[in-house]
């Protein structure tokens, strides 16, 4: 497989040599907003708590979390989770309240202590397949998945075709879904516009991130007029979620709501969209 590249995942596609897709409404812009909500092991790899990290994490499961649902709900958005499965076992509450909200449940592993690279078949196996519980145990069906850390091993996408996932949000390369040569589909997510590589070490600002979001947002919406696009924001609870962040993102959210054809959606809904108008998706 390494000697084939990326062919050996899915065929080159170059994007103006595609049909173009119709969204809801005639909306330009698809968007969809992915709350990372994660668990974060205390114990794993240390010799003595990780204070600092820890608990910088878990403020984000505490009171982080209700921030950016509050304002994601204020704006009429419904978050698509990237979930750990460990959070439905030690965060009961945040899940009965994504539920609540109608929020989209897609598979984020166990927890992100553990990412899937290196991982042996049968154990990354195990950690597919606990996960999707997790989530059938909260009624939904896992439908997407995210990798911790965005990390696959060679196995990784035929393991989540065989464990029933329908798309997957690892693959960063493209502003439309595509398929995939085992018959999943890739979304698209964003490292450009998530939170954690831009306000992890070295840290952009606040206002950075706000017009990185407008920014993008105007390129995709003028394309969106001749061929409509997908706009991921990727947003962690611990990072998004502190006070001097979150009137940020409402604004930005705010600025984006402020334009009429943008469909605000969740992963799933994207996918069923898409998979309706292009034939090879429906193979």
């Amino acid at each position: 497989m390494k000697d084939k590249g990326s062919s050996a995942y899915f065929p080159y596609s170059a994007l103006p040599d595609r049909s173009s897709v119709k969204w809801p409404n005639e909306a330009r812009v698809a968007l969809w907003v992915v709350p990372n909500i994660e668990h974060f092991n205390i114990e794993i790899g240390n010799p003595a708590p990780d204070v600092r990290n820890y608990s910088r994490r878990d403020y984000g499961n505490r009171v982080g979390v209700w921030r950016l649902m509050e304002t994601l709900s204020a704006h009429g958005i419904r978050g698509t989770v990237a979930l750990n499965g460990e959070v439905t076992k030690f965060y009961p509450r945040i899940v009965e309240e994504a539920l609540k909200l109608d929020w989209e449940l897609m598979g984020h592993g166990l927890t992100n202590s553990i990412m899937l690279s290196g991982l042996a078949v049968e154990e990354e196996r195990r950690i597919i397949t606990e996960t999707r519980a997790a989530i059938a145990g909260c009624g939904r069906k896992m439908r997407g998945w995210l990798g911790p850390g965005l990390t696959e091993t060679w196995s990784t996408l035929d393991l989540l075709r065989e464990a029933g996932v329908e798309y997957v949000a690892d693959w960063v390369n493209d502003d439309l879904p595509y398929a995939m040569n085992n018959g999943l589909v890739s979304i698209p997510y964003s490292i450009e516009l998530n939170d954690m590589p831009l306000f992890n070490n070295p840290s952009i600002s606040i206002e950075e991130f706000y017009r990185r979001i407008c920014e993008t947002f105007d390129v995709l919406y003028a394309e969106g007029a001749t061929c409509p696009r997908v706009m991921c924001i990727a947003l962690h609870p611990f990072l998004i979620g502190v006070p001097h962040r979150i009137r940020w993102l409402d604004r930005a959210l705010a600025y984006i709501r402020g334009h009429d054809r943008v469909w605000l959606s969740t992963g799933a809904e994207i996918i069923a969209a898409w998979k309706a108008q292009v034939p090879e998706a429906r193979a």
